[in-house]
C-alpha cells in the first residue's frame, strides 16, 4: 500500500493462478487456503453439498407424544428411565467437545473443499447440542442432572477425557505441522476422533435410544436422532476418507509403529465404550444386553479400522442390522412409523 514501503501484505499480490493439483490436504505452501476453486477434492465438495440438502432444526420436530408417555405413571420403568438420561448426558457435551475439535484441526487442515465441510460439521454439531437441550427441557427433566453427567459419571467422564486430550494436544502452543511427528499427531487425533468418537463411542448411545423407537415409544426424541444418526454417518464418512487422502499424500506417516499405536487406540475406545453400555444397561431391557452391546462395538471398530487400511481386531458380527435401516431415510415414512422424512431442502430437489 502506499505510504508503507517496508509493509508485508498478509496477502500477496499477482497474476499466477493456481491449479488444482497444487492443491494439499495438510501443509498446503503453493495455494491460498482462501481459493475454493479450482477444485480438487471433489469427494469433500460432495460431503458438503449433501450435508446443506439434509438441514434440519430440532424444533420443527414435536416432542408431545413423547412428554405424554414419559410423565405417565408407569410409562417407563426406573431401568429404561436411567438408559434415556445416560444417554442424552452423554451426547450433551458429546457434539461440544467434536466441535471443540474441529475448531482445532481446522487451521491445519490446507485444501479448501475439505474446511468448507468442517464448516458445515461445526454447524451440524450445533444443531445436535441444540437437540439435545430441546429433548430434556421438553421433557422436564433436570437439565443441570444430565449437563453435568459428563463430570459426574465415570463411564461418560472418561470417554469424553479420552477425546478431549486429543483437542488438547492440538491446542498445544508448540504443535505444528511441519515436523514428521506433528503430522503423525494431526493424522492421530482424526483417528481418534472421525474413527472412534464419530464411529464408536455414538454408536451405542444410538442402538440403545433407537431400539425405544422400535416400540414406537419416545417418536419425537427418536425422529431426531434418527436425523443426527444421518448427519454423523456423514462426519463419520468424511473423516475416514479425510484420514486416507492424508495417508495418501504422506505415505510416510503410516508406519508400523503409528499403526500399532492406533490399534492400541482402538482398543482402548472399545473398553470405555463397552464400560459405558454395561453402565447404562445394568440390567439389560428390550432385548439388549452386554454382550450384544459389546459384539456390536467390536463389529463397528472393525469396520472403521478396515477402512483406513488397519487389520480388523474382533471378528464380531451385527447383531443389530436394524441400524443399517434407521440411517437411510430415503422413503415415504420414517423407520418408526411417524411421519415423512424425505428431509431435504427445496434448492437441491427438481421441480418439474
Amino acid at each position: 500500500m502506499k505510504g508503507e514501503p517496508n509493509r508485508m501484505d498478509i496477502i500477496p499480490m499477482t497474476t499466477r493462478r493456481f491449479r488444482a493439483e497444487d492443491k494439499r490436504i495438510i501443509n498446503n505452501k503453493s495455494v491460498d487456503v482462501n481459493q475454493l476453486v479450482p477444485i480438487r477434492y471433489q469427494w469433500a465438495w460432495e460431503y458438503y453439498l449433501k450435508a446443506c440438502a439434509n438441514h434440519w432444526m430440532p424444533q420443527e420436530i414435536s416432542m408431545q407424544r413423547d412428554v405424554e408417555q414419559w410423565k405417565a405413571a408407569g410409562g417407563f420403568t426406573e431401568d429404561e428411565r436411567r438408559v434415556i438420561k445416560r444417554n442424552l448426558g452423554f451426547f450433551s457435551t458429546a457434539d461440544t467437545l467434536v466441535a471443540n475439535n474441529i475448531l482445532a484441526i481446522y487451521k491445519y487442515v490446507t485444501a479448501p473443499e475439505c474446511r468448507q465441510y468442517l464448516l458445515r460439521q461445526a454447524f451440524e454439531e450445533a444443531i445436535h447440542a441444540h437437540a439435545y437441550q430441546y429433548i430434556p427441557e421438553s421433557l422436564g427433566m433436570d437439565e443441570g442432572e444430565i449437563f453435568n453427567m459428563y463430570r459426574e459419571i465415570p463411564s461418560i467422564h472418561d470417554k469424553d477425557e479420552f477425546e478431549a486430550r486429543l483437542t488438547a494436544d492440538l491446542m498445544s502452543p508448540d504443535f505444528e505441522t511441519e515436523s514428521f511427528e506433528g503430522r503423525q499427531r494431526l493424522l492421530g487425533n482424526l483417528v481418534g476422533y472421525y474413527g472412534i468418537m464419530e464411529g464408536i463411542f455414538f454408536y451405542t448411545a444410538f442402538v440403545m435410544l433407537l431400539s425405544f423407537g422400535r416400540q414406537n415409544r419416545m417418536p419425537g426424541t427418536c425422529e431426531q436422532l434418527q436425523y443426527i444418526l444421518r448427519d454423523e454417518s456423514m462426519h463419520l464418512n468424511f473423516g475416514l476418507d479425510l484420514i486416507n487422502a492424508v495417508k495418501e499424500e504422506n505415505p510416510e506417516l503410516w508406519t508400523a509403529g503409528f499403526q500399532q499405536s492406533m490399534a492400541e487406540r482402538f482398543k482402548q475406545g472399545v473398553v470405555l465404550e463397552c464400560r459405558y453400555g454395561e453402565d447404562c444397561l445394568p440390567n439389560g431391557l428390550m432385548g439388549l444386553t452386554h454382550e450384544l452391546l459389546r459384539e456390536y462395538v467390536q463389529h463397528i471398530a472393525d469396520r472403521r479400522m478396515e477402512k483406513i487400511g488397519l487389520p480388523k481386531l474382533y471378528g464380531s458380527s451385527n447383531p443389530f442390522p436394524w441400524m443399517s435401516e434407521v440411517v437411510d431415510l430415503r422413503k415415504e415414512k420414517n423407520f418408526f412409523e411417524t411421519r415423512v422424512t424425505e428431509y431435504q431442502t427445496g434448492g437441491t430437489l427438481s421441480w418439474d
